[in-house]
């Protein structure tokens, strides 16, 4: 789909190409070194800078027992404000709606005999307190793994690597939010480099043309953590990944109100085979706001309202937690709606002489079924008439279901695989 056209829209795409340019500077010749690579002074202080653009000042700051320092940031500083088109933006502080018949106060047990709740490491030391937003700490070594700042922090579709999925699709109306119930797992991943997430995307337009997508999940990520531990995370791109957008908080755009959930984080329970399973709604809605535009006397003298609407900001709510949101205005076709909601699981592979162990979800094909095999349920949309409905007309679509496959049952769906397997050489 290409981009809308006008002069509001020219300055926005320059304003933020600009903002970019800036703010993803290359670390000049680091390049790809890794973190055992002796950087010289220029580079060193390349780095610093990075760190001091990515790093607020904290009032208070918290050592996470798997390594992670969290900052507890105000609210009212946090990175999202240094986007040009948020310079003089009103934080919101809750949803001024939420869609008809959207429960929020779920529980997020899936299993009849378990309390599980959702926590995560950093909490056993601390919480941040109210005004202020937890921000996992990036270090001097996570930018050193990422190689250059342009790269850190962003997902990139290389031409070297394949990007595996195993997803479930509806793409025949407009959409204004959906819901989702996934279940955790902490797939194993071959190589730092590579990714294995379960997540959801919301996107409208094209690659090679224009592609804004809202996404978020849970996923394990050596390279850009350090670790191996399941993370919950969210994403945005204004233009297919290209320049802008990042994880979580790691450059402007994506405002967090919520003073408990630090996304990038790690969580603290997984689902095992054949035994609990652990599972994380979330749930995405674009706030809709409806005025009385006019009354109007008709033919049968009855008064007729008629109302107009302003589309607000993309909210997040993960299990029972408004998050925080996508303001609309750093999207351009993805201001209004979403034409294409996927869900379900992606893993990157870079073996190249064969393909990756790398797994995704539980590790097990969609067969093996409950308690075994990853799932996505409660699959829900908010169509084009702003009501939520179950996913109608989807279609599934598996890169190379050798290695992880999916199947549907309509508002519910098994998916994964080990990777690497006979069958997947």
């Amino acid at each position: 789909m290409a981009p809308p056209c006008g002069s509001g829209r020219r300055w926005s795409r320059v304003a933020k190409m600009t903002f970019y340019l800036f703010f993803l500077i290359p670390m000049s010749s680091a390049g790809n070194r890794n973190t055992n690579t002796i950087f010289g002074k220029k580079q060193k202080l390349e780095v610093q800078q990075q760190l001091k653009r990515l790093n607020k000042p904290a009032l208070k700051s918290i050592k996470s027992p798997d390594g992670d320092i969290i900052d507890c940031v105000d609210i009212n500083k946090q990175p999202a404000f240094d986007h040009p088109l948020l310079k003089n933006h009103t934080i919101q502080m809750r949803p001024s709606s939420y869609p008809e018949g959207f429960s929020v106060n779920e529980s997020n047990d899936v299993s009849s005999n378990s309390e599980l709740k959702f926590t995560q490491p950093w909490h056993l030391n601390g919480r941040c307190p109210e005004g202020t937003i937890p921000i996992r700490r990036t270090k001097e070594e996570d930018l050193l793994r990422a190689g250059s700042a342009a790269n850190f922090g962003r997902k990139k579709y290389h031409t070297n690597a394949q990007n595996k999925h195993a997803v479930l699709g509806e793409n025949v109306d407009k959409y204004y939010g959906m819901l989702a119930e996934m279940n955790a797992w902490n797939p194993h991943t071959q190589f730092s480099n590579e990714f294995s997430l379960s997540q959801f995307w919301m996107k409208t337009g094209d690659y090679g043309q224009d592609l804004d997508t809202i996404e978020g999940g849970m996923m394990v990520y050596e390279r850009l953590y350090g670790d191996t531990n399941t993370r919950v995370f969210v994403y945005w791109t204004d233009d297919a990944y290209e320049n802008t957008g990042c994880y979580n908080l790691l450059c402007p755009g994506f405002v967090q109100i919520d003073n408990q959930i630090a996304m990038g984080a790690s969580i603290n329970r997984y689902s095992h085979y054949d035994s609990n399973q652990f599972a994380l709604k979330f749930y995405v809605w674009k706030v809709v706001q409806y005025f009385n535009l006019i009354t109007l006397l008709n033919n049968s003298n009855f008064w007729i309202d008629i109302y107009g609407h302003i589309m607000g900001d993309w909210w997040l709510k993960i299990k029972d937690r408004d998050v925080g949101y996508w303001p609309s205005s750093i999207f351009s076709i993805l201001s209004d709606s979403a034409s294409f909601v996927q869900w379900g699981g992606e893993v990157v592979n870079f073996n190249l002489d064969g393909h990756t162990t790398t797994q995704m979800g539980s590790g097990h094909f969609a067969e093996e079924g409950p308690r075994k095999a990853s799932f996505f349920k409660n699959l829900h949309v908010i169509d084009g008439r702003q009501l939520l409905r179950g996913p109608q007309n989807t279609v599934t679509f598996m890169t190379k279901p050798n290695c992880y496959n999916i199947l549907d049952y309509g508002g519910l769906f098994y998916f994964g695989g080990p990777g690497k397997n006979p069958n997947c050489p």
